[in-house]
């Protein structure tokens, strides 16, 4: 027996087919998601190390007349700093650099362009990263 969509001429409707990629396009992931998510919590947590350091350096103790390279060397004798310091700058860098990114895949028009951008951001950004890790891993309060 007919169905009624049948009676007056409509195609049956093929089932659903997995999609094929294209040579040359790239696959689907969620990047954009898992970069979404991060800037969120590594916004929270760039909050507390953040304040968290301004008061310390700032607030307590006598306030910034005490920041010397002594205050820095004695600080960063104890891992507990090293790693707050360390967590702060590679979340302020890449929480950062990840803002940029997006800044350049809204607003750089061209394909040459966003690449050329990204090059520049990415490698400045891993500069600062390995620079910063070095000064902090490396720091020798015994100079002078």
């Amino acid at each position: 027996m007919a169905t009624a969509l049948e009676d007056f001429g409509s195609p049956a409707i093929e089932s659903p087919r997995a999609r094929r990629q294209r040579p040359g396009q790239r696959s689907r992931t969620n990047f954009e998601l898992y970069s979404w998510i991060f800037m969120r919590l590594s916004g929270v947590l760039l909050v507390v190390l953040v304040l968290g350091h301004l008061l310390i350096m700032n607030v307590m103790d006598g306030g910034v007349q005490r920041l010397n390279f002594g205050f820095v060397a004695g600080r960063w004798s104890s891992p507990f700093w090293q790693t707050w310091d360390l967590l702060q700058l590679w979340l302020a860098e890449l929480h950062g650099t990840n803002g940029l990114r997006t800044v350049i895949n809204d607003y750089a028009e061209r394909d040459g362009t966003r690449l050329w951008l990204k090059m520049l951001l990415y490698t400045s950004a891993g500069l600062v990263l390995v620079l910063g890790t070095l000064v902090i891993f490396t720091f020798d309060p015994n100079i002078g």
